[in-house]
């Protein structure tokens, strides 16, 4: 029978307890000042959270926080109220960037998210149901979670914790134990406990300098509606493929990238630059800004019958 030594037990609980409270406590003091309550200008009355990135005012938030407002009104913890204007949004994965009118006393770093591990301590900070700046504290429980947008695309790579969130602690951020903000809280499963969303900070970085550089993200487009559905076993073994779905082409837009490289309706889209593309998600996926202007290898099963291979170039999508 095992047995447990009462002396030690207490002690160590007590310097586990008292150091998971001190590194909660650096992380609220290093990255608290920075988070701010968003409300938008205009119609449409809303708040949520928002956490300055540089001196200059630059703010990360949700796009759902934010929605079709021009401007905004900003209020720091030290008590600096003043608007901003939303720079550019971004409905595919939730976010927006914010400039304020004037600087900001403080602001946080983006960390990496490649660098969390389940379990990693999580802090939110945010404005939930008009209790402003309030802290919660959890895990990382999982990482590479997909969620849906508003848009419809499926948003790769989002991080679930159980740091709990409520309505307006959207667009707060989620902070590492060493200060570093890992992602962008962005949703809840209502009616459950202990599962909520943030946008992972490598992806919020990613849109972050699309916005700065283009005033929008770009992504690359064919011009095709297409539709998941399964694929033939023998078509599958003859292109050596593992998936069981794929993608068929439903309708092509006249003159775009895919009807003018010689896509048909009832083609099979089976992989794109060598990736197997087994649904729509795998095509909104593939079809990053990188591939703009890019000669690009489409795999696919011709209404004819045939594996064949088409070259598209694609664009900007509009």
């Amino acid at each position: 029978m095992g047995f447990i030594d009462k002396d030690i037990r207490p002690a160590d609980d007590g310097a586990i307890t008292d150091a998971y409270s001190r590194t909660v406590a650096g992380v609220v003091d290093l990255v608290g000042p920075a988070v701010s309550r968003i409300e938008r200008l205009g119609a449409g009355a809303g708040h949520g959270s928002g956490f300055a990135i540089s001196s200059d005012g630059l703010i990360v938030t949700n796009n759902h926080v934010v929605e079709t407002a021009k401007a905004v009104r900003i209020t720091m913890p030290d008590g600096l109220v003043t608007e901003g204007r939303v720079l550019g949004r971004d409905v595919d994965t939730d976010i927006a960037l914010i400039r304020a009118d004037s600087g900001v006393g403080h602001w946080a770093r983006l960390g990496d998210s490649k660098n969390l591990r389940r379990g990693h301590i999580a802090v939110a900070i945010g404005n939930p149901l008009g209790f402003e700046w309030t802290v919660t504290a959890g895990i990382v429980s999982a990482l590479g979670r997909s969620m849906r947008a508003a848009s419809g695309r499926l948003m790769d790579d989002v991080i679930q914790t159980d740091a709990a969130l409520n309505p307006g602690s959207s667009g707060g951020p989620l902070v590492s134990s060493g200060g570093e903000v890992i992602g962008v809280n962005t949703a809840v499963i209502q009616g459950a406990q202990g599962i909520a969303f943030a946008v992972a900070s490598n992806t919020a970085n990613f849109v972050i300098s699309e916005i700065l550089r283009y005033g929008h993200v770009r992504r690359a487009f064919i011009g095709i509606a297409g539709d998941t559905i399964a694929l033939p076993r023998k078509v599958a073994l003859a292109a050596g493929t593992s998936s069981s779905t794929s993608v068929r082409v439903r309708r092509l837009e006249p003159g775009g990238p895919a009807a003018r490289g010689g896509l048909r309706e009832g083609d099979y889209i089976l992989a794109i630059g060598g990736t197997p593309v087994g649904g729509v998600d795998d095509l909104v996926r593939l079809m990053g800004g990188e591939r703009i202007g890019q000669a690009t290898e489409f795999l696919i099963f011709s209404v004819d019958g045939k594996i064949e291979t088409r070259t598209l170039l694609p664009v900007a999508r509009p």
